[in-house]
């Protein structure tokens, strides 16, 4: 194996360190872009543009124009005498067709020879469904691995827009914003709002988990009898909870008829820093009768897991080896061994095969 290459696989296999690769990441909500518009983001460390056609297609280039390293997203999109669109620099003027090719440099002069074909900014392979935008990261340096699978798709009422979306950007790697989102043992000392649970009301707790696609479920099952806050939904609730890589978690409840599905999206920006987004959506009347109380809950939720993380960064920094507890931290276990186990199968250019076992896991919350 080459030193880039081993040196990869180590910084893929060590926790807190590192990005998966060749995988879908979610980047915007559709309607975070608009028709004409142009956006600036960082998705594992890389500038990323992304940005919407007067015809309403999502594109991505990467955000540094390569003559003076301006960023294109602070210019505008162009459209010449035939129709064609291209996003033009702010500093030069020079122009990019939407695969990254350089169209125009303005400032040459009709006997200056130079092939403007070869200049090229890296696209982003980028997909729209169920009103979410992915951009597809590649390990290919140069940016012409293209996509191996569909983006994911998520079960339940997600054609309506949504009914709640809550974004906050956590001071973390993603493997450590991962691992508390899926800790079952935190809530009763985090998460102590009277509407949710509180410390005394701890019992022991069993469900069954089994493998899914990249990753694996809580089956579905009757929400546990201290979970205050499903009581506004009414009737016989009935839950299932989902993880697929490289950082989506998503909650599908059912109440007869009625559904909720609250998507949280996890996207590193950077190696300490990662993005959190949660999207609700439901068709139940409770989140149309209830929406500002529902929106400061889940506000004050996603701030206590932020704080939470600023408190454990004070231990972090020091690069404490880390002691994993079964059964409550087996999630956990499983969110490092899909990971090593996506990178070998892109790396050995072979089926991604999930190491999740079915168990039932058992811990007290």
């Amino acid at each position: 194996m080459a030193e880039a290459d081993s040196k990869t696989t180590r910084q893929e296999g060590r926790f807190g360190q590192g990005f998966l690769t060749d995988i879908w990441y979610f980047a915007a909500l559709s309607s975070d872009l608009k028709a004409g518009k142009l956006a600036r983001y960082e998705i594992l460390g890389e500038p990323v543009m992304l940005g919407r056609s007067s015809r309403g297609e999502i594109f991505a280039l990467r955000d540094i124009c390569p003559h003076r390293a301006a960023p294109l997203s602070a210019g505008r999109i162009r459209q010449d005498a035939s129709g064609a669109e291209s996003v033009e620099c702010p500093y030069h003027g020079w122009r990019f067709g939407y695969d990254g090719a350089c169209t125009a440099i303005p400032s040459l002069v009709s006997d200056q020879a130079m092939d403007i074909s070869r200049i090229r900014v890296r696209r982003y392979p980028v997909a729209e469904s169920q009103g979410l935008v992915f951009v597809w990261m590649s390990s290919d340096p140069r940016g012409l691995g293209e996509p191996t699978e569909p983006p994911p798709t998520f079960p339940g009422v997600v054609g309506g827009g949504p009914k709640l979306v809550d974004q906050m950007d956590f001071d973390a790697h993603i493997d450590h914003a991962v691992v508390g989102l899926m800790d079952p043992a935190h809530g009763p000392y985090v998460h102590q709002q009277w509407w949710w649970r509180s410390s005394k009301s701890q019992h022991d707790k069993a469900k069954r988990f089994e493998p899914r696609d990249a990753g694996f479920a809580m089956v579905r099952h009757e929400p546990s009898k201290n979970s205050r806050a499903y009581v506004i939904l009414g009737g016989e609730p009935l839950t299932e909870i989902t993880f697929r890589l490289p950082g989506l978690r998503w909650e599908h409840v059912t109440v007869g008829r009625r559904e909720v599905l609250s998507l949280t999206c996890l996207t590193p920006i950077n190696g300490k820093k990662t993005r959190i987004v949660q999207i609700v959506w439901s068709d139940h009347p409770a989140f149309s009768i209830l929406k500002p109380f529902i929106k400061v809950g889940a506000r004050a939720f996603l701030r206590q897991d932020g704080d939470m993380v600023n408190l454990q960064n004070e231990g972090l920094k020091y690069d404490p080896a880390l002691l994993w507890v079964d059964d409550a931290d087996r999630q956990a276990k499983w969110y490092q061994q899909l990971k090593r186990e996506w990178s070998a199968s892109r790396r050995e250019g072979r089926t991604f095969e999930n190491p999740v076992q079915p168990a039932v896991l058992r811990w007290r919350s």
